[in-house]
Formats: C-alpha cells, structure tokens, sequence
C-alpha cells in the first residue's frame, strides 16, 4: 500500500518504538490506574495521541510480538506457541525499515522462533525461541532467559548468585525467610529495566545527524515478581483492590469446559520465584499486585529518561515515539494469571503515539477500536515505505490526524493457540484436542464478545449491556440472533483477511502487477 503523503515531516525522520511487556491497559487509563503513578507516560499522553480501545490479536508473547512486527494475524504467520517459527521470508519491521534506508536496531528482545529451513540444524539459532526476528540489529541482547550482558553487568558489580534464575528472588533485608515483597538481589541503578535504558542512553549519542530506527523492549512488569527497592513496597497491598472474579476457582472453571485448564496451567506460584507452595489468599493476590504496579512504575521512570534524551537532544520533534505492550495480565481477575485466557485484561493494551507535526491533536484520547497489527503499518506510512499487502493491519495516521475513514473495523478479532505439539498441554488432555484444534478467536464489537473454538466445543457469548464477562449468555434464546450474527462475522473476518501476499499480483505479458490491499477497486 503506498505510503501517505507527508504533512509537516520533519527533514530527520526517527522512529521510537517502544514495547512493554503485560502491561494492561486498565494501569494507563481505567481502574487500576487510580492505583498505579506512571507520571511519564501520562504525560507524554499530553503530547500523544492515546487509543483506549487497542487489543492485541494474539497471546502470549511470541505470538503477539509477531502480529505486532510483521503486521498480521496470527491465523496467517502461524507462529501461534512460544517456540513456533515464524516464517523466515515474512516481512517485518525490520526487513520494511532496511528498504527505506534505515538500520533496525534493537534493544532487547522479540521472542521470534526461527524458521529451522533457513538454519543449520546445528545453529544456535535453533536453540532459543527467545531469537531476534529476522532483518533486526541486535544492539543489546535483553532476553528473559538468557540476558547474558546483564548477568555480565550483575557480576561485575560484585552480585553473587548460584544460577541465573536466583536473580529473581526477594532476598530478606535482615537474611531471614524472604517475603513476597522483599527487595530484589540488585539495586534500582543495576536492575534489568535500569541496564537496558543505560544501554540505548548510552549508545544512541552519536546517531542524531542520521535519520533512526530504533526498537526498545522492557521486560517489566513481566513476571517473575520481584523488584528492586525502593519499588517493591511503593504500593500498600492493603490499598489496592481486590481481583474482579466470583467466589470461588470451581465457579470459575464451571463456566465453560476450557477454563479448569487454564486456571491449572498459571498460578500465583508461578509468577514468583522461591515461594513454590504459595497459595492464592487476598493477602497474597494484593501483595503480588503491588508488586507489579512497582514494576511498572520502574519502567515509567525509565521511558521517562528515555524521553528527556530525545528533548535534551533537539531530537524530539523529528521522532515519532510509539509506547505499546505486547498483551495484557489477568494479574488475579478470575482467580487466573498471566494472559492465556479469553478476557480482555488478557488482550487490552495501551497504545500511545505521538507524531511530529500533530500537535494539533496531542493529548487526544480516541475510541475507536485498533488492533496491535496495525502499530507496523503506521511506522512504515509515516516515514514514506510502502505497506506490503501481506500486513492484515492499517495505518493509523489519519486516526492521529483526526479523520476517521468511513469504513474504519467496527470489532477486533484476537486468537489463542493452547497446544503443544510435543507434549500435549492440560487443556489437551482434558478436552481430548489435537494440535489443530486447540484454538480459539474472539470477536468483540460495540456490545458483544463472541468466543469460538476451532474444536466441538461449545461458543461463549459476553452482553456488556449484562453481566458482561461474568456472565456466558451464548445459551440463552434471546441472544440466539446475536450469537448468529457474530459467527457469521467472525467468518466473513477469517475469509476476508487470508494471507494477502501474492493473492493481490497477476501474472501478465508485461510481467507482474499488483494493486495496494486497501485501495484495490471495487467492482
């Protein structure tokens, strides 16, 4: 698709692109917000413009950073696990951004499994779904299980610890039996947040008289729960609310065969390291809360720095600056955790852009509904690349300029995958489905959300004009309609967003042609 005409574009045209990981949306604008300080990120929401209604399409990371970084829906990359590959000849970002002259470099990571057809069976690469995606410059290597360069930095800082994995325990102040929200081995200044954000402040100096790319990718508030001091206790537990959910795990699980699995597979346990025997008790699920809202507060303070640079560099008004996550958190709601799940604290993310030029509408807050494929559509439209007719996603800037096209998506459309090829997962086991089934899509619109599962299971339908997520009312007969109207829309949205890449070209005595996907004629 070609790119929009330019308007007030600066002669410097860098690109920020910032990722933070299990963010919800509700810390930025919604109800835990009240709860949480990000005075950064709000803001540069005063100098942005903020999308309030933006899902991720898929979970959990892997899958979702390849929807946002190739622009597609997870039905047409297929890198739908953690461990999946991606197909290495996609295009991304990075191989976009190389075609209009820039050099992507990133700042941590993008989870992306590679393709073992471009690989030797011997090569590293095959080794680790935490690999960077094709077409990117890894500047700092930042991974969860691996961030071999902080390890480094920890260990030169005098930190001793037995393996890498102890680095995410609290340690007791006083070396007794370490509490949830103890602090974490390391101080503020050595935290992972902290050596990423001095590693871009670091190395970013001398790129200001070249037009820039740069992709920067927080771990936080990513679990495993720890945080260094003074962030692990910022928050009383005592103060913050309780997870929205019914009264018990087992009425939970009734609802719907799929979520007793789910509630097995991610635990309050899990999401901390040293406590395997922790159980879910409202003192436990507050204290867990407060310290991922520290967290998130750390990574503000950090974006902060970040975005003083820009300013402190003359470097600010020829940036656009894009803030997102990559998913959400249950982080409790539904006595669940993590992000494998149907709800929409899963899947709601924050999505703030600002772009140079547009003062006009900064501090605009829109409801209009956008979907995390179409953040690498808006970066390739803004500095003039031409948008591949392989990315499901489009481009935002009239959305940020104030103009909204009339035939702009009325729903959003998200996928799970709850399989394992090699070893079948707990919703395999107890549902009796097969790598090709186990998955799910969710269509919510206006009022509805519709979940549909690719096995003989049977669909859920949300009212948020009723009890909305706490409530399946797909059984009941005056909802037959609704419940019809969205599976046929849920169809309609499958068949009309198959993979584009070459069904748009026709081979003709001149050679091949092809037309823009969103501009293809009508007949």
């Amino acid at each position: 698709m070609p790119a929009t005409p330019p308007q007030n574009r600066p002669a410097t045209r860098n690109v920020l692109f910032i990722i933070i990981d299990q963010l919800r949306a509700d810390c930025v604008f919604g109800a835990m917000a009240r709860h949480v300080e990000l005075p950064s990120i709000r803001a540069f929401m005063q100098e942005a413009v903020s999308f309030q209604r933006h899902y991720s399409v898929t979970n959990p990371c892997g899958p979702s950073r390849a929807s946002i970084l190739t622009g597609q829906y997870a039905m047409n990359h297929r890198s739908v696990r953690n461990g999946t590959p991606l197909r290495h000849d996609t295009p991304n970002i990075a191989t976009e951004m190389r075609k209009a002259g820039y050099l992507p470099m990133l700042f941590g990571y993008t989870d992306t499994a590679q393709d073992p057809r471009a690989f030797d069976a011997n090569d590293p690469a095959l080794r680790t779904y935490e690999f960077p995606m094709n077409g990117f410059h890894e500047m700092t290597e930042m991974r969860l299980e691996m961030s071999y360069p902080w390890q480094s930095h920890l260990m030169n800082r005098g930190y001793e610890f037995e393996n890498y994995w102890d680095v995410y325990k609290p340690v007791s102040p006083d070396r007794g039996a370490p509490r949830l929200n103890d602090p974490a081995l390391y101080a503020a200044e050595d935290s992972d947040t902290a050596f990423l954000t001095d590693s871009f402040l670091g190395k970013m100096a001398a790129y200001h008289k070249e037009s820039w790319f740069a992709h920067l990718t927080y771990i936080r508030p990513h679990p495993p729960l720890v945080a260094p001091a003074p962030y692990n206790t910022m928050y009383d537990p005592a103060s913050l609310p309780l997870p929205q959910r019914l009264d018990t795990p087992e009425q939970e699980g009734a609802l719907h065969p799929f979520f007793d699995p789910a509630l097995r597979s991610s635990t309050a346990a899990g999401f901390v390291e040293g406590f395997p025997d922790l159980e879910p008790t409202d003192d436990t699920i507050r204290t867990l809360r407060a310290v991922y809202l520290g967290l998130a507060t750390e990574v503000d303070h950090h974006v902060g720095r970040v975005i003083q640079f820009l300013k402190d560099t003359g470097q600010y008004d020829s940036t656009m600056v894009v803030i997102t996550a990559d998913h959400g958190e249950m982080l409790g709601d539904r006595h669940a955790w993590g992000k494998m799940t149907v709800y929409d604290a899963a899947y709601h993310t924050p999505l703030i852009i600002r772009m140079p030029g547009n003062e006009g509408n900064a501090g605009a807050c829109l409801s209009q509904i956008t979907e995390s494929v179409d953040v690498t559509p808006t970066i390739l439209d803004w500095v003039g690349q031409e948008i591949p007719n392989a990315m499901d996603g489009r481009s935002l800037l009239p959305l940020l300029r104030g103009e909204v096209p009339q035939d702009w998506r009325q729903y959003s459309f998200s996928e799970l995958d709850f399989s394992e090829p090699l070893q079948p997962t707990l919703w395999q086991k107890a549902l009796g489905t097969t790598p090709s089934d186990s998955s799910l899509g969710i269509l919510r619109d206006g009022r509805f959300t519709l979940v549909e599962f690719a096995a003989d299971l049977p669909p859920m339908l949300f009212d948020a004009e009723g009890q909305g997520e706490l409530e399946n009312v797909a059984g009941r007969p005056e909802h037959a309609a609704e419940l019809a109207r969205l599976t046929r829309l849920m169809l309609r949205h499958r068949m009309k967003n198959m993979d584009h890449t070459l069904s748009l070209v026709s081979i003709t005595a001149d050679g091949a042609r092809s037309v823009p996907r969103f501009q293809a004629p009508r007949g």
